[in-house]
């Protein structure tokens, strides 16, 4: 009987020896891929060149009752299979040479439908490292932005559990697959993403989490969005191959800079000095950068005030116009010593004007 595209766009990416690059070779060299299951070795070879030694390793049979039992698994379990050729396969992945043929996915998110903007980072976060994270979602919170991470400890669950917070919806992207949640500490997080966002992975149902699969992962992360933000990274680290992935694809990288003493922020400060990444310091830069607006942002606040505002006063809401900022960020972009700045803050706030968020972020009301 014949194959459906489905089955057989699953089929070709369970060959053996056979990489994502090569699987679309095939697929446009043959004039129907289902020729690859129904043909001899040497009609195959004889259509595209492909060596009768790689035909023959391909073990195309065991690949075909493979995909069977994947159809299976992924209907009882809602995992849907987007192929290359599928409109809902996310088009800013597709347009890179190493995307997957296929990849599974869970939950209603669309992949195509919106900006989308990759934010990630170190595993063992600081509390800098996470104030960032507040500030940038704090920023981006009401916009039509997609974030999407890698689900791992340290910034990626952060930047996820914020995204939560904040109603925006958050995608993870798996080392593994779909059957299992890496860490395992992460499932009622992952669970929670299902509602507004997803889990996606090229990996069938079944694989490990082993360690050569993330840089795997981190090229889907960088190639399915926009642009990637680095908060805090070491040297070497994760989050630097996502960079490097994101800067060959032509995408736009940031990072934010880090205490050059500190062993978190040498990837980032690497990025930054070696030029492969735009240095910012809070989301309303990501946000102009991108040429991307925040239509939920107060636009002139000073106009709803009813109080005199003295001229520090005033510095600090012109810079609020942007989004929330963090108190150290705010002191910097104002140049007000610590003990001015403190006082101001707690006359705005008193006065309705401000308020202050968890990990003394500071925004308009």
């Amino acid at each position: 009987s014949d194959e459906t595209p489905a089955s057989t766009y699953l089929t070709d990416s369970l060959l053996r020896n056979i990489g994502p690059k090569r699987a679309r070779q095939i697929a446009e060299l043959l004039p129907d891929l289902s020729h690859l299951f129904k043909w001899t070795i040497r009609e195959i070879h004889q259509h595209t060149h492909i060596s009768t030694t790689l035909i023959q390793g391909m073990n195309r049979k065991k690949a075909l009752s493979l995909a069977d039992e994947i159809i299976v698994y992924n209907t009882k379990h809602s995992i849907r299979s987007l192929f290359y050729t599928d409109p809902e396969y996310p088009r800013r992945l597709k347009s890179c040479d190493d995307a997957p043929i296929v990849i599974y996915t869970k939950g209603g998110v669309s992949l195509n439908q919106h900006s989308y903007v990759a934010v990630v980072g170190t595993r063992d976060a600081t509390t800098y490292g996470k104030h960032l994270c507040a500030e940038l979602i704090e920023s981006i919170k009401g916009s039509d932005i997609i974030v999407v991470s890698g689900l791992a400890k340290g910034i990626d669950a952060t930047i996820h559990q914020l995204c939560l917070d904040h109603s925006i919806p958050t995608i993870g992207v798996l080392g593994h697959g779909l059957d299992r949640i890496y860490p395992y500490d992460h499932r009622h997080l992952a669970q929670n993403m299902l509602h507004s966002g997803g889990i996606i992975s090229e990996f069938v149902p079944g694989t490990l989490p082993d360690r050569e699969n993330f840089p795997k992962r981190n090229r889907i992360v960088a190639g399915m969005t926009d642009a990637t933000i680095v908060i805090e990274s070491k040297l070497p680290g994760g989050s630097l191959i996502t960079a490097d992935l994101a800067f060959g694809y032509n995408k736009d990288v940031f990072a934010y800079p880090g205490d050059v003493f500190s062993p978190n922020s040498k990837g980032v400060n690497h990025l930054i000095a070696s030029q492969k990444a735009q240095l910012i310091q809070s989301g309303a830069d990501f946000l102009t950068n991108m040429g991307w607006k925040n239509d939920s942002l107060p636009k002139n606040p000073q106009a709803r005030l009813f109080v005199q505002l003295n001229e520090n006063q005033q510095k600090i809401t012109t810079q609020l116009m942007e989004g929330g900022l963090h108190v150290d960020v705010i002191s910097y972009k104002t140049s007000l010593p610590a003990s001015q700045l403190n006082s101001e803050l707690f006359f705005l706030e008193l006065e309705g004007i401000i308020e202050k968020l968890p990990g003394k972020i500071y925004r308009l009301i």
